[in-house]
């Protein structure tokens, strides 16, 4: 990366998330708030380079900010990919280290990269020589992996964070630091690989955001952006007190709502007003006509947008509408005004 380009990160954003986070979902949360900066789900740098560029990375311009985040542990096959992220648009390029599913550990990325600080050094510096935007890795703070020491008390070692696990983190750091990494996002739970899912994997090993600020005072120089657990406002403001960034993940997904407190609170001065849910069907209504012209179905999109309101009148029915009548044959873009007049109290 040129030397004289700084990574701004927005003070929150969406975090990639597998079959959510496509382009239709980003139209979507974009409405909610001018500033997040919004990530793809993961691509894989070999789908990328042999696959349909257009299919995986097209995006519409109202999502911007958005950063590409790519899966792959080949230095050359992600520089590659990076080059054409870049080529299409994206603001950063971020790496995968973070995912701790089996399927992603046996594509040799993801989480189990962290037991590979030279690899992915050698990755983030391949990226970095060939594009002008900010490279950035997102990973945990320590794996445990029991594909390779099936004997491994994993409940011991996920609540345990010794001085050993934390030189382990701060020598993949110090690594991908080396090879040019502009900014890290920390979920700040280790990850077991083999035997808990993905989703206990986001809920079972502790957080530790105090392992994280240490990590931190370590590099002061680098952007730090936190994920794990922060899902309101106010916890994102006192995150803020000590990292630059934070990342949400599914609570922003049901319940995007939270993008429009936190576009209030984090940037109070930008005097955005809270869309009503008609604004934003208003939105994705004129959004969803041009997708249909090209094709796209009206349920690739609504299925996004089923957690807009909630404990409300008419929030039910609107579910239903959009959940059932989007696959309606025939169905066109007045479904979301017909949804919205439903929450008219």
């Amino acid at each position: 990366m040129h030397p004289d380009t700084a990574l701004l990160w927005p003070r929150f954003s969406v975090a990639p998330m597998m079959d959510w986070t496509d382009r239709h979902c980003r139209v979507f949360l974009r409405c909610l708030s001018p500033r997040a900066l919004l990530y793809t789900e993961m691509v894989t740098a070999a789908a990328i380079v042999h696959g349909d560029r257009q299919r995986l990375l097209g995006f519409d311009a109202r999502e911007q900010p958005v950063a590409l985040q790519l899966g792959g542990s080949d230095p050359q096959q992600l520089a590659a990919a990076a080059r054409i992220g870049q080529d299409f648009g994206y603001t950063e390029i971020n790496l995968n280290c973070g995912c701790p599913s089996d399927k992603v550990s046996i594509g040799a990325f993801g989480a189990c990269l962290m037991e590979q600080p030279a690899v992915v050094a050698e990755c983030v510096a391949a990226m970095s020589a060939v594009v002008q935007i900010p490279v950035t890795v997102k990973m945990r703070i320590g794996v445990i992996n029991r594909h390779r020491d099936q004997d491994i008390d994993a409940r011991a070692a996920v609540n345990r964070f010794d001085e050993a696990d934390f030189a382990a983190l701060q020598q993949f750091t110090a690594a991908i630091v080396a090879g040019g990494c502009q900014g890290v996002i920390v979920h700040a739970r280790k990850a077991i690989l083999g035997g808990l899912s993905p989703a206990d994997n986001r809920s079972v090993p502790p957080l530790r955001f105090d392992v994280v600020q240490r990590l931190r005072a370590c590099f002061p120089q680098l952007p730090f952006a936190v994920n794990g657990g922060v899902q309101q406002a106010d916890a994102t403001l006192q995150a803020l007190q000590w990292c630059d960034s934070v990342m949400i993940g599914r609570e922003a997904y049901h319940r995007p709502y939270v993008l429009a407190d936190l576009q209030q609170a984090c940037y109070p001065q930008d005097e955005v007003p809270r869309p009503s849910p008609q604004q934003v069907l208003q939105q994705m209504r004129d959004y969803a006509e041009g997708q249909l012209a090209v094709g796209i179905r009206l349920s690739a999109i609504t299925r996004h947008m089923l957690g807009l309101v909630s404990h409300v009148p008419g929030a039910r029915d609107y579910r239903r509408l959009l959940s059932e009548g989007a696959r309606e044959a025939g169905a066109d873009a007045t479904l979301l005004a017909q949804a919205g007049a439903l929450l008219v109290a």
